[in-house]
């Protein structure tokens, strides 16, 4: 995903740090990436490890751990007490297919598991999915694709 310089929100984004090709699936390349702790306990708690561990492809907008710890207090907890909650944010999360940054860039809005759309813009040189930032873009697993962001993405 990009960063580039100036205000033009149509300019063509330049590239944000990329991770080398994982050799494992979007779950494990997010466990081992070490940040993504609170994102693999929700999984779990949804029971959507396995669905991601599928065939895919799958692209994930991946909310690191601190963007969890950011959500309001309780509110964690509270998604993990509510699987039908939880699974809800977390597909909310993540779009059929393999899309790159590349493609992401070209975008205005994507489709999630869950159903609604997300929007996405090019703002001040920075890939934006609804109100997070891309922070990380490409982290490529052999089964999708992971982009990290910096906040939890609520659908509403």
């Amino acid at each position: 995903m990009a960063a580039c310089g100036g205000g033009d929100d149509d300019a063509e984004p330049t590239p944000l740090p990329t991770a080398p090709a994982a050799a494992g699936d979007i779950v494990e390349t997010a466990v081992a990436a070490g940040n993504f702790t609170t994102l693999a306990r929700a999984l779990e708690a949804a029971g959507l490890v396995e669905t991601l561990k599928g065939a895919g492809p799958f692209t994930v907008f991946a909310p690191t751990d601190a963007a969890f710890a950011a959500l309001p207090a309780g509110t964690l907890d509270r998604l993990l007490a509510n699987k039908e909650e939880l699974t809800r944010v977390l597909t909310y999360h993540v779009v059929a297919g393999k899309v790159t940054s590349a493609d992401v860039a070209k975008l205005t809005e994507a489709t999630t598991v869950e159903g609604s759309k997300l929007r996405i813009k090019v703002e001040g040189g920075r890939v934006m999915i609804n109100d997070a930032t891309v922070t990380t873009a490409d982290v490529m697993a052999t089964n999708g694709v992971i982009h990290v962001i910096d906040r939890v993405l609520i659908p509403e």
